[in-house]
Protein backbone atom coordinates (compact mmCIF):
# COMPACT_ATOMS: atom_id res chain seq x y z
CA UNK A 1 0.00 0.00 0.00
CA UNK A 2 1.58 3.33 -0.83
CA UNK A 3 1.84 6.19 1.49
CA UNK A 4 -0.78 8.13 -0.47
CA UNK A 5 -3.43 5.71 0.10
CA UNK A 6 -2.46 4.67 3.58
CA UNK A 7 -3.14 8.51 4.96
CA UNK A 8 -5.97 8.79 2.39
CA UNK A 9 -7.46 5.84 4.88
CA UNK A 10 -5.99 6.83 8.15
CA UNK A 11 -8.18 10.15 7.51
CA UNK A 12 -11.40 7.78 6.98
CA UNK A 13 -10.84 5.87 10.16
CA UNK A 14 -9.75 8.75 12.38
CA UNK A 15 -11.65 6.83 15.06
CA UNK A 16 -10.63 3.68 14.69
CA UNK A 17 -7.91 2.90 17.32
CA UNK A 18 -4.45 2.80 16.28
CA UNK A 19 -4.05 -0.86 16.71
CA UNK A 20 -6.93 -2.15 14.87
CA UNK A 21 -5.97 0.33 12.56
CA UNK A 22 -2.92 -1.52 11.79
CA UNK A 23 -4.61 -4.81 11.52
CA UNK A 24 -6.55 -3.24 8.49
CA UNK A 25 -3.34 -2.15 7.12
CA UNK A 26 -2.20 -5.30 7.07
CA UNK A 27 -4.52 -7.16 6.14
CA UNK A 28 -4.93 -5.12 2.49
CA UNK A 29 -1.54 -5.33 2.08
CA UNK A 30 -1.65 -8.96 2.17
CA UNK A 31 -4.50 -9.37 0.38
CA UNK A 32 -4.73 -6.65 -2.46
CA UNK A 33 -6.55 -8.57 -4.76
CA UNK A 34 -9.62 -9.08 -2.16
CA UNK A 35 -9.90 -5.49 -0.93
CA UNK A 36 -9.95 -4.48 -4.74
CA UNK A 37 -12.48 -7.02 -5.62
CA UNK A 38 -14.56 -4.96 -2.38
CA UNK A 39 -13.98 -2.23 -3.54
CA UNK A 40 -15.76 -2.68 -6.82
CA UNK A 41 -18.74 -4.63 -5.45
CA UNK A 42 -19.11 -1.59 -3.41
CA UNK A 43 -18.97 0.22 -6.11
CA UNK A 44 -21.60 -1.41 -8.22
CA UNK A 45 -23.89 -1.43 -4.97
CA UNK A 46 -23.50 2.27 -4.88
CA UNK A 47 -23.98 2.82 -8.37
CA UNK A 48 -27.62 0.74 -8.63
CA UNK A 49 -28.87 3.40 -5.70
CA UNK A 50 -27.64 2.57 -2.39
CA UNK A 51 -25.39 4.67 -0.13
CA UNK A 52 -21.88 3.81 0.59
CA UNK A 53 -22.24 2.85 4.02
CA UNK A 54 -25.12 0.50 2.96
CA UNK A 55 -23.16 -1.21 0.42
CA UNK A 56 -20.14 -1.43 2.60
CA UNK A 57 -21.81 -3.42 5.30
CA UNK A 58 -23.57 -5.35 2.25
CA UNK A 59 -20.25 -6.48 0.98
CA UNK A 60 -18.64 -7.22 3.82
CA UNK A 61 -21.47 -9.12 5.16
CA UNK A 62 -20.97 -11.04 1.91
CA UNK A 63 -17.47 -11.57 2.37
CA UNK A 64 -17.72 -11.92 6.62
CA UNK A 65 -16.34 -15.30 7.09
CA UNK A 66 -13.13 -14.77 4.31
CA UNK A 67 -12.69 -11.27 6.57
CA UNK A 68 -12.98 -13.94 9.74
CA UNK A 69 -10.33 -16.22 8.18
CA UNK A 70 -8.07 -13.37 7.30
CA UNK A 71 -8.37 -12.03 11.00
CA UNK A 72 -7.51 -15.26 12.47
CA UNK A 73 -11.42 -15.49 14.02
Amino acid sequence: MNFIMRKMLEAKMKDVPKEQQEMIFNMIEKNPDFFQKIALEVQEKTKGGMDQTSAMMAVMKEHQNELKGMMGK
